[in-house]
């Protein structure tokens, strides 16, 4: 049997940036992966949903070129060319990963892991097992799209987030149950190619998670593409028949209504994957592992990061808390700082933000002042024709300090790093107003708001 100094389960964005991290610290590390290197991220998430998401801009931004003086004729959609060109980016990101493991000589095993309480690993390989142990066991096994109890669901063909990307033809029609950050996406996907898309929330807004502003801007756009959104309604049933498969959804006020659709996605969250850990006997937060600031279970030697444990399940998160955990294996303690985490949705327009949001503030009783400016008098985004969303930033009513950061607009998941940077430094409003902005630039939307919040606004 082959000993480790770290034994990390579960190759996503959490568990191979870890390895990565370990080796580089001197430590023999083993990585267990049962799939893909990359995890959910890499595979079915992040970078194949952003990569049809880039399809999804040019093709509105070649719609909106026709008023511009640019004209186009029969445009027209491969879908077999656009995933053909998805898979070619997620191969080449595997073998960025392979090569980056293979020079940090780690040992991957592709096989199933299991995890003993005696700090030994069983790898179900493909014909044998085999079993290593570790100093220390780092979990990071990922999660699962949630497949809620429907009736008639069992008998009727749907996608999860997890199998979307294997569709082999442009449906004319879709149903996308649950209205969050994947279910937009998707949405925003799927109308730029001409289909009838339909969102089923069960909550009384789209991103609920997400400030309400940003919500209702984002409601708009959607709205303005064509898409069909129903909040505070359930989906009670479903059944296929010669039509298609049919939907029948519940509002909040007891009404009904049947839709027809080809297709039906559900995006309705995750749920962590625990069968390798399940002879652990964690404590668990819900259906979560529990941990603490450190990252560490409640077995001593065992930590465990990203989805598993809940939280923002983000894959920058994850990234994170592995490399955390990797500092914590020895006597330096580190904490994670959860305060700045940007969170981003990469519909057209995008959604960004970091911080607290409104409620949030409103909640925890803390005094403090808004702002909020709009994009339709940047230069830059009537040049581009990106004139949908704002910026809005709260800061300490006393200090000043930056609180949290809303951005709707063109790009503006590229922007809020700024303002994390503000808030991991502890700035205040009065340095955010001081910072020069290029011009002609969406960014001068921020200097705007952070200006206008100590009384020095030039253009609001």
């Amino acid at each position: 049997m082959t000993s480790y100094d770290v034994v990390i389960v579960g190759g996503g964005p959490g568990g191979y940036v870890a390895a990565l991290r370990a080796a580089k610290n001197g430590k023999k590390t083993a990585l267990v992966e049962a799939d893909y290197l990359g995890g959910t991220c890499l595979n079915r998430g992040c970078i194949p949903s952003k990569t049809l998401l880039k399809h999804a801009e040019i093709i509105e931004g070649i719609e909106k070129a026709k008023n511009w003086g640019i004209k186009t004729e029969n445009l027209s959609f491969s879908l077999t060319e656009m995933f053909a060109r998805k898979d070619q980016v997620i191969a080449s990101l595997r073998s960025g990963i392979d090569h980056l493991l293979n020079a940090a000589k780690i040992d991957v095993y592709k096989g199933y892991g299991t995890i003993h309480d005696d700090k030994k690993v069983t790898v179900q390989l493909e014909n044998e097992s085999q079993q290593i142990s570790g100093e220390k066991i780092i979990i990071a096994t990922g999660s699962q799209p949630v497949v809620p109890t429907i009736e008639g669901l069992e008998d009727v063909s749907y996608h999860t987030t997890d199998t979307i990307f294997s569709i082999t033809k442009i449906p004319k029609s879709i149903v996308i149950v649950g209205g969050g950050v994947i279910g937009v996406e998707f949405a925003n996907i799927f109308a730029s190619l001409n289909t009838e898309v339909t969102i089923v929330e069960l909550g009384v807004r789209i991103i609920p998670t997400e400030d309400e502003d940003a919500s209702k801007e984002l409601l708009k756009s959607l709205k303005k593409k064509g898409i069909k959104v129903l909040t505070k309604y359930q989906v009670m049933s479903v059944n296929e028949s010669d039509s298609g498969k049919i939907i029948n959804v519940k509002s909040e006020k007891g009404e009904f209504e049947f839709l027809t659709s080809d297709e039906i996605l559900l995006a309705v969250g995750r749920k962590p994957n625990l069968s390798a850990v399940s002879e652990l006997h964690l404590h668990m937060n819900g259906r979560h592992i529990a941990v603490n600031d450190y990252l560490e279970t409640s077995k001593k030697d065992y930590f465990a990061v990203g989805d598993v444990i809940g939280g923002l399940q983000l894959a920058h998160v994850a990234s994170a808390e592995g490399l955390t955990a990797i500092e914590n294996l020895d006597e330096e303690k580190e904490k994670m700082n959860y305060k700045v985490m940007p969170r981003c949705i990469y519909t057209n327009p995008q959604v960004a933000s970091v911080g607290l949001s409104e409620a949030e503030l409103k909640d925890r009783g803390i005094k403090y002042k808004v702002n909020k400016y709009s994009l339709s008098g940047n230069g830059k985004a009537l040049a581009a024709g990106e004139t949908e969303g704002f910026s809005k930033v709260m800061v300490d009513e006393k200090y000043g300090e930056i609180l949290g950061v809303v951005m709707v607009g063109a790009q503006v998941t590229e922007m809020i790093s700024q303002s994390s940077a503000y808030m991991y430094l502890e700035g205040t409003v009065d340095e955010f107003a001081h910072m020069v902005q290029p011009h002609p630039s969406l960014s001068e939307i921020l200097m705007e708001s952070a200006n206008s919040l100590i009384g020095k606004g030039i253009h609001s």
